[in-house]
């Protein structure tokens, strides 16, 4: 049995999802939780992209204690370099360097010959293996470019000293068979007198990504790459949840497992949605709201008998718990505590206080609180505090000629309240009214989603907005928690029209990667 490495790359190709922008401070929470989920491997972003971005790939850098960091570089020398700085306090840094070598992206993009390719990389991952002990290479297209020149830029790169060769399929154009025929004649044929781990990075354009990842490790693929919930650009790449899984179930097939901590699935997923203010389909493998549903009457009467009949995966593998103990009004602090500490929310002893106090705020609401309230309810204190502007109160009146009164009040970083009044034709228009005519510059709202945390007519609503920024174009995402769906609903607006507010401020660069459509 061999065990195959995870590299994660939410926090890099994940946030080239159009509307996802972590904060520094979420990148880190998303770092922290992705060592506990048993990732060998985090890409936590591209240093050269921007100030932002590096400083973000230098603080997990000196948090993480047992994952290796690694940075996005371009086959260019002060990329290497941004990545070198940045990752000077890793405790097991490497570095990801990348060059396209399609036929397409030779003539149209890089304009440049097959020999000129080979050439750029034997420069640059020597250069990049000078910094590093660990290189990572990876020839974007790789599907689309020809097999044998694939073969010679893979050997020219492990020459020049790569230690891992990705073989991403960028645009989600191979099969299964094609992509496992790839990787055993790679294999077969690239030569070297050190031990080089393959590995595949996939997108889903046509749906193949997980399969496509499996025929790769079935083929002798060391590493997998990809992102929590699949989130990337376009149809998103690979979620790894379901390849852990699908590892676990089929072990007598793959012959090869990981060190994912499966119980700690849940609470990974969860954490990426809130921050990306992406939904989880209910319908998604592993970890979505109907995985572990059965509605077919023969269904229900298997699962009695035996759970084996129709759950091949079992709701606690993946860390959703259906036998736990139920909090309510008169709940404590201890039995909340160890609420926090049974579903493995990370918390400190500073961070109990105000969460008690929003527990027993929404207790007086609720008959029962539920685990989806208690994660949702974590995630609402990181979720209502962005930097900035953040939600206070809420007052909606009705009006005789139809109209809907709003009065928003907000609170800045000094503490100081502000009250804003605005009309609409129904509530949520008022409340988007006073919140553009506070922040007053040109938001374009694309959609809105209420999306609601558990059953019931007594459920918190999280509402997640997308809005485009009209001068740059540049569209963000953000979510609201509340009881109220009206309150959750300004929640999530402020904080999306924050994101633009800092945009305008320079305070979120422009990525190179949507630039130059980085997409390895």
């Amino acid at each position: 049995m061999r065990k195959v490495e995870f590299l994660d790359t939410t926090l890099r190709d994940g946030e080239q999802t159009p509307g996802v922008n972590f904060s520094i401070k979420e990148k880190v929470a998303i770092a922290k939780q992705l060592e506990k989920w048993g990732i060998s491997a985090i890409e936590a972003g591209f240093p050269a992209a921007s100030p932002d971005s590096f400083e973000a790939v230098k603080q997990i850098a000196a948090t993480l204690t047992k994952t290796a960091v690694t940075g996005l570089a371009r086959s260019v020398k002060s990329d290497i370099d941004a990545c070198y700085e940045a990752l000077k306090d890793a405790k097991y840094p490497q570095v990801h360097v990348f060059i396209a070598t399609s036929p397409i992206h030779r003539e149209f993009k890089l304009k440049k010959s097959k020999e000129e390719i080979l050439d750029i990389i034997t420069e640059h991952v020597s250069y990049a293996r000078s910094k590093f002990d660990v290189v990572e290479f990876s020839p974007e297209d790789a599907t689309r470019t020809e097999l044998d020149y694939l073969t010679q830029v893979v050997q020219t790169a492990v020459d020049a000293g790569a230690t891992y060769i990705n073989i991403p399929d960028t645009v989600g154009f191979t099969t299964p068979e094609e992509f496992g025929h790839i990787f055993k004649h790679l294999l077969d044929n690239v030569k070297s007198d050190r031990e080089i781990i393959f590995s595949p990075h996939c997108h889903d354009d046509l749906g193949m990504a997980t399969a496509n990842t499996l025929t790769a490790i079935k083929n002798g693929a060391g590493r997998v790459e990809g992102t929590v919930n699949g989130i990337g650009e376009r149809a998103g790449n690979v979620a790894l949840e379901e390849v852990a899984v699908a590892l676990n179930i089929r072990e007598d097939y793959y012959q090869a497992s990981s060190d994912i901590v499966l119980n700690e699935t849940i609470n990974t997923s969860e954490l990426i949605s809130r921050f990306s203010g992406i939904p989880v389909p209910k319908n998604k493998a592993v970890v979505g709201g109907n995985a572990f549903s059965h509605e077919s009457g023969i269904h229900q009467d298997g699962v009695l008998k035996n759970p084996l009949t129709y759950e091949i995966i079992t709701p606690e593998l993946v860390g959703v718990k259906h036998n736990s103990l139920p909090l309510g009004k008169l709940s404590g602090r201890h039995a909340f505590v160890e609420k926090l500490k049974e579903l493995a929310l990370d918390f400190t002893e500073d961070d109990i206080k105000p969460l008690f106090a929003k527990f027993k705020a929404l207790a007086d609401k609720k008959h029962e609180i539920t685990d989806a309230d208690v994660r949702a309810l974590v995630a609402g204190v990181e979720i209502e505090n962005p930097e900035g502007f953040r939600f206070n109160d809420l007052k909606v009146t009705s009006n005789a000629d139809d109209t809907t009164t709003a009065e928003v009040s907000l609170i800045n970083n000094d503490g100081e309240v502000v009250d804003i009044l605005a009309n609409g034709q129904g509530s949520v228009e008022a409340i988007f009214n006073a919140v553009d005519k506070f922040f007053n510059q040109t938001v374009k709202l694309l959609s809105y989603t209420i999306d609601a945390v558990t059953d019931g007519i007594d459920s918190q609503a999280r509402v997640l907005v997308s809005v485009e920024n009209v001068d740059t174009e540049t569209i963000f995402n953000a979510s609201g928690l509340d009881f109220d769906v009206l309150k959750a609903s300004a929640i999530a607006y402020i904080n999306a029209n924050t994101l633009v507010q800092k945009e305008n401020a320079g305070e979120i660069g422009n990525r190179i990667s949507e630039r130059d459509g980085i997409d390895a």
